[in-house]
């Protein structure tokens, strides 16, 4: 039964695909078992116990419903993860988990899933861009009424409008090409960060685990990733979430019956304006960007909260993030 507008209204499959419960297990699965190849690359345990445990570290050894019976019982997530990949592991359900400590797991999971999303915001940036520059040459010699303040100002080739999204477009790229090496980060490093548990070899595991998954190692952390990179990220997206609610409120001003120079596109045969004004014809797509738009800035004010931990680490982010993160990427 679906309840949130995200899972059958707002967004793309692939991008819901990222986020499903599904998809994050098989991620759990995934750093578990790299954490214990790594462990068999600097010889502190066998290679043929590594191999056995990743080959069991799949959804068809480790089902979800045995991670949620046992999260009922532990009322821990990771651990209920690490019960029922022990369980199919059998005795060497045992090298499981070695000295590291939940967020190692959840942390890394999540730079997965950013560098996931993020690879599909920025092809969907790429082709917005190369729509806008295409609209701005097409209409490089359609002249237009420049406005400012809301009052006609002097005439302005239509296609000038799409030049400036499109140089907006293309500077988001660069901001996002410059976030990620600070956003999709993981960790390694056990209970506080200090990676007392991972014993002499700990950092070289660390980036074998990092290194595995594609992943930049986080420089320093505690016992979580410092979040001021997942903030910077969330308010970089609401940036471009108040760039796309630019473009689409322009359009929504444009298609105002008393100027009528844009319209929508809109299927005659099939669509409905109004269920009582037959003539409707509503900007409905672009009011729902800029609708959108205004649920990812406030999650954006949600990420700067989040910044603001106790000591080592505390849980007051977990929760904010298990709605924030998916709802800003499937909504954007």
């Amino acid at each position: 039964m679906s309840i949130h507008p995200i899972e059958y209204r707002y967004g793309s499959p692939e991008m819901r695909r990222i986020f499903t419960r599904e998809s994050w297990l098989e991620k759990m699965l995934l750093v578990e078992a790299t954490l214990v190849q790594a462990y068999a690359d600097v010889g502190e345990i066998g290679r043929d116990v590594a191999d056995y445990i990743s080959d069991r570290a799949s959804l068809k050894y480790v089902r979800l419903e045995d991670v949620n019976r046992y999260e009922k019982i532990t009322d821990h997530e990771v651990m209920a993860v690490v019960k029922a990949l022990s369980d199919a592991c059998g005795e060497y359900g045992a090298y499981i988990h070695l000295g590291a400590t939940s967020a190692d797991i959840t942390d890394t999971v999540l730079a997965l899933q950013l560098k996931e999303a993020l690879e599909i915001v920025d092809g969907h940036l790429r082709r917005l861009a190369e729509a806008l520059i295409k609209k701005a040459i097409e209409h490089r010699d359609t002249i237009c009424l420049g406005r400012t303040h809301g009052i006609a100002a002097l005439p302005m080739p239509f296609g000038f409008k799409f030049a400036v999204w499109a140089a907006e477009v293309k500077r988001h790229r660069e901001r996002l090409v410059q976030c990620i090496p600070r956003v999709c980060v993981g960790k390694m490093s056990g209970a506080i960060g200090t990676m007392a548990g991972l014993g002499p070899h700990a950092l070289e595991i660390q980036s074998l685990v990092m290194k595995r998954l594609g992943l930049r190692a986080s420089e320093i952390s505690t016992q979580i990733v410092p979040r001021d990179g997942l903030a910077e990220l969330m308010v970089l997206l609401a940036l471009i979430s108040s760039s796309l609610e630019k473009m689409a409120n322009e359009i929504r001003n444009l298609q105002r019956t008393e100027i009528r120079e844009v319209e929508e596109p809109f299927v005659e045969s099939t669509q409905v304006g109004s269920s009582t004004m037959p003539h409707k014809r509503n900007p409905i797509k672009s009011e729902k960007v800029c609708g959108l738009a205004r649920i990812i800035r406030g999650l954006a004010t949600t990420a700067l909260e989040n910044i603001v931990l106790e000591h080592e680490r505390d849980l007051t982010n977990s929760s904010c993030e298990r709605s924030m993160v998916p709802e800003v990427f499937i909504l954007l």
